[in-house]
C-alpha cells in the first residue's frame, strides 16, 4: 500500500490543514495542522519512523492538542471589549430617542440609526423624547422624559 511517508508530505498536510482552518474556522483543523507539522519535523530529524507509527503519533498529538486547547479555552474564555456585540438592543439602554409614532395602547415606534424599533411604555404623543430603560426581546421599553 504505502512504502513511506516523507517529512515533506507532513509539511504539505500541515499547510493544507492550516489553510482549511482559515476557510472553516473553529480551531479544530489548526491543531491538526500543527500536529502534522510536528510529525514533519520529527520525521526530518529521524526519518526511519514507520508510516504506521507516524499516523499513530499524528493521531495522538492531534487529539491531545485539541483536548488541551479546549481545556484552556474553558478556563480562559475569550472576552470581548464590547459585551453587547451580539446584543444590539442592549446598546440602546440609557439612550434618548424621539417617537416617530405615538405610543398608543402601550406600543409605538422610534427611529434608531437606519431602522425603526418598536417601543413599549406609557402612552405618549408623537415627537416626544423617550429614554430606553430596558429591553424585552426586540421591543425597547421606554419612559417619557
Amino acid at each position: 500500500m504505502m512504502d513511506s511517508i516523507d517529512f515533506w508530505h507532513w509539511l504539505i498536510l500541515a499547510l493544507l490543514l492550516i489553510i482549511l482552518e482559515i476557510v472553516v474556522p473553529g480551531a479544530f483543523f489548526l491543531w491538526m495542522g500543527v500536529s502534522a507539522g510536528v510529525i514533519g519535523l520529527i520525521l526530518w530529524i529521524s526519518p526511519d519512523i514507520s508510516w504506521e507509527s507516524q499516523l499513530l503519533l499524528f493521531s495522538v498529538i492531534s487529539v491531545v492538542s485539541i483536548a488541551l486547547w479546549r481545556i484552556r479555552l474553558n478556563k480562559h474564555p475569550t472576552e470581548s471589549e464590547d459585551n453587547t456585540l451580539n446584543a444590539r438592543t442592549t446598546q440602546y439602554i440609557g439612550r434618548v430617542f424621539t417617537l416617530v409614532e405615538p405610543i398608543e395602547d402601550g406600543y409605538g415606534k422610534i427611529h434608531v440609526d437606519d431602522s425603526y424599533w418598536q417601543v413599549s411604555g406609557p402612552n405618549c404623543e408623537k415627537d416626544k423624547k423617550v429614554k430606553v430603560i430596558s429591553v424585552d426581546g426586540m421591543t425597547l421599553k421606554v419612559e417619557p422624559i
